[in-house]
């Protein structure tokens, strides 16, 4: 990746001590806030950075997604998320996010054809998960079986081969899919559904999941449109902590498998992959309508810790701009199901509270995607512990976007995080008898 986005602009340190003065150059990408380049810092002045949780810190340079809280803004490539949630479909971004250009007809058609005929699994796969318990938590089943898939397809292995990075990257698309298929219809004890080359990426997935041998499935259309939206919106979120976990993996020269597999470990936890699980089992702590205002004066209250889930967000500071398309296709999928479920009808009414409360609205703690994707997942009949898989099979289209431009950058190098060591200072050793 080209290195020619410096500026006229320094950036002045000045040592208080000696008054020395060391000029630190000034980056500016395309979008965005420029950086300060600190990488010859240490060598001018013995000195690091200190930034816990590399909240401050650009780690690399990347052309796929860019965000701007403050704004509301996520792009793909340059392209707004609502265009492509709204205009394109979940195998398009995948090729966007791939390749850096929606596809022509011709490379959309060879595309999905790629994917498609990628879904099956070595078969060797289907004993591989008697290895684990019924009740065995789904994550913890697909890091595994992720992992393993390095075993089976030895021949894209070679990271420094750019066919050999594509066909693992076309792999990990479309058998991640299968994979958390797999992992649901054990986890509740029915048989394998393989995959059919005539349905698309959404469809096929749902058919995966909730079709049985005995009988015929018909995709209903309106819910294939919904999953293909949660994919596209999950597809990829800049250098997220899941995200930079496949980097910093990655950088060593590990295996793509090798690196999603440690992706999907890192989204597992509750504070980045399990938001939708979370606003769930706040609506299960709520129970029903009527106790609603108590728990929105909790949420208000600063010395309460319940927090209202799915509302606000981290890095969006005015409103999630993937939200309002996915409350479009979930109004559409309840219509659809007509459910009546006194979870779906609390989270609808709570959502109508919110949003005419003064309080969230002076505060932009508007519903999120988690709120809306929470309710979609299991208005189709997921349960909670599948949302975090499903988050990572549309999240591995961005985690092996990122990982190939990485490896593509002449410049890589390991990953190495410096410190602030504050443990004790050089010690005697103390033999055993003395201590």
């Amino acid at each position: 990746m080209s290195n020619n986005h410096k500026t006229d602009k320094t950036f002045t340190l000045i040592n208080d001590e000696t008054g020395d003065r060391i000029k630190l150059p000034v980056l500016e990408g395309s979008e965005g806030p420029a950086v300060i380049d600190v990488r010859k810092l240490y060598s001018q002045t013995g000195h690091f950075t200190f930034d816990p949780s590399f909240t401050s810190t650009g780690s690399c340079k990347s052309r796929i997604t860019f965000i701007d809280g403050e704004k509301g803004i996520l792009m793909h490539r340059g392209y707004q998320i609502s265009d492509l949630a709204e205009k394109s479909t979940f195998t398009e971004v995948c090729h966007l996010l791939l390749y850096g250009d929606l596809p022509t007809r011709a490379e959309k058609e060879k595309f999905e054809h790629d994917i498609t005929y990628h879904t099956m699994v070595n078969e060797q796969i289907n004993f591989f998960y008697r290895g684990f318990r019924r009740d065995a938590h789904p994550m913890s089943i697909m890091c595994g079986v992720v992992g393993a898939l390095s075993a089976f397809y030895h021949d894209s292995l070679d990271i420094n081969d750019p066919r050999q990075r594509e066909i693992s990257a076309h792999r990990l698309i479309a058998k991640v899919a299968t994979l958390a298929a797999m992992t649901y219809k054990y986890s509740i004890g029915q048989p394998f559904m393989y995959p059919r080359n005539d349905l698309s990426f959404a469809e096929n997935f749902l058919y995966m999941c909730f079709a049985v041998p005995a009988e015929p499935y018909k995709v209903n259309p309106i819910l294939a449109r919904a999953m293909d939206k949660i994919f596209i919106l999950h597809a990829d979120h800049e250098q997220n902590a899941s995200t930079s976990t496949v980097r910093l993996a990655g950088s060593s020269q590990a295996n793509p498998f090798a690196c999603v597999a440690a992706g999907i470990a890192c989204l597992w936890g509750p504070s980045h992959g399990g938001a939708n699980q979370a606003v769930l089992e706040m609506l299960d702590q709520i129970e029903t309508v009527d106790r609603i205002p108590e728990f929105i004066e909790r949420a208000k209250d600063k010395d309460d810790p319940f927090r209202l889930m799915g509302f606000g967000h981290r890095v969006y500071k005015n409103f999630d701009p993937r939200a309002n398309v996915l409350k479009t296709a979930c109004d559409e999928v309840l219509e659809d199901l007509g459910i009546d479920d006194p979870r779906l009808e609390l989270a609808m009414e709570l959502e109508r509270i919110a949003l005419e409360d003064t309080y969230f609205i002076e505060r932009k703690l508007f519903p999120n995607v988690d709120f809306y994707s929470g309710i979609i997942l299991k208005a189709m009949g997921f349960p909670t512990s599948m949302f975090t898989v499903l988050f990572a099979v549309a999240r591995t289209v961005g985690w092996i976007s990122q990982w190939k431009e990485m490896i593509e950058e002449p410049s890589l190098r390991i990953g190495r995080p410096r410190q602030l060591y504050v443990g004790p200072k050089s010690r005697p050793y103390v033999d055993l008898d003395d201590r």
